[in-house]
């Protein structure tokens, strides 16, 4: 017990400093694939600014921290949905199952950019074919409480992105902890998401007739050639975060966390966010995103839920959020889910 929490200890002070002491450190926006992956999940995560690393208790904690999914209260299931920026869908459900000491959990992820129709030169008014473009990953989980207070789990991801005829698939694994310190019951988490392998578009639009020789005669002038492209790295996370209950008397739980964020392809930033409960049913929470980030769109974040027992062991989740997205005006979230 007593060396798992000294190599704990250790893992989150350095963590710590790997964060922070490269807060001045190069943006490298735009250097890597399949940027969805970075867009917060779950209502109740979202509207505490994203600082969800070290809360855990719900499904969300698919995405920001496997660690955390064995120290939930039941099993669960959600399902949310918002209309995102430029006329784009996100979409996100996840899954967690109990069993004991351990958790298993499948979640999908999808932005779906829809559908437009194919013109050309000679048919402006469309060749009757639609091209779209479509993001998507499908992640398994599995957490298990190694102490009664240090929990750890991962993830197994596939990724695949689609621009219409074109195709590119990635396999990543994610990593988290969660260690429940003697102060106050304080939580500390720590997590590494999208360690995995590069992106590759391939597709028939990619295959292109040509004459290696056009100024000889006799050659074959129709050999078929493969157009290259690159390999794009996926986007590196590194979170590390802390949550504490201010207060818990009665039926009342008010909630602080704070998460800090490495990207490989942005620069470092901080989640803020807190959460009020009352008797387990009815909840208001509001955080802020991407502070200290220079020209941020990202800003203040709000929502509410609401838990409804339906008999037995369920209960109805729902949540709402909303987030101030700057040029992009508001994104709203809602989602249901069952506890079970």
């Amino acid at each position: 017990m007593g060396n798992v929490h000294r190599i704990t200890r250790r893992l989150c002070v350095l963590a710590a400093l790997a964060v922070f002491t490269t807060a001045s450190g190069q943006s490298k926006i735009g250097t890597t694939a399949v940027p969805f992956l970075g867009i917060h999940v779950g209502p109740r995560a979202v509207s505490m600014g994203g600082a969800s690393a070290a809360v855990g208790g719900d499904a969300s904690g698919l995405y920001y921290n496997p660690g955390s999914l064995s120290r939930s209260a039941s099993s669960q299931f959600y399902a949310s949905y918002s209309d995102w920026l430029v006329d784009t869908r996100f979409t996100w459900m996840g899954a967690v199952i109990r069993l004991g000491e351990s958790a298993f959990g499948l979640s999908l992820t999808q932005l779906d950019y829809g559908e437009e129709d194919v013109t050309t030169v000679l048919q402006p008014d469309g060749t009757g074919e639609k091209w779209g473009a479509r993001d998507m990953a499908v992640a398994l989980t599995y957490a298990h409480n190694l102490t009664d207070r240090f929990s750890l789990g991962g993830s197994v991801k596939m990724i695949q992105t689609r621009v219409w005829n074109e195709r590119a698939s990635a396999f990543a694994l994610d990593i988290g902890l969660l260690f429940r310190t003697q102060f106050h019951d304080m939580k500390l988490g720590m997590s590494i998401s999208n360690f995995g392998t590069d992106l590759r578009m391939d597709g028939r639009d990619l295959y292109r007739r040509i004459d290696l020789d056009p100024d000889a005669s006799g050659n074959n002038e129709a050999i078929v050639s493969r157009l290259k492209t690159d390999d794009w790295p996926l986007p590196l996370f590194f979170r590390v975060g802390l949550s504490l209950d201010v207060i818990r008397a009665g039926d009342i739980r008010w909630t602080l966390a704070c998460d800090a964020l490495r990207p490989s392809d942005n620069t470092e930033t901080v989640h803020a966010g807190t959460e009020i409960a009352l008797y387990d049913r009815f909840f208001l929470r509001s955080g802020y995103k991407s502070l200290f980030r220079e020209d941020s769109e990202e800003g203040l974040t709000l929502g509410c839920g609401v838990h409804v027992p339906s008999g037995g062991r369920f209960s109805l989740c729902l949540d709402y959020t909303y987030a101030d997205f700057g040029l992009f005006k508001d994104i709203q979230m809602m989602a249901i889910g069952i506890q079970f």
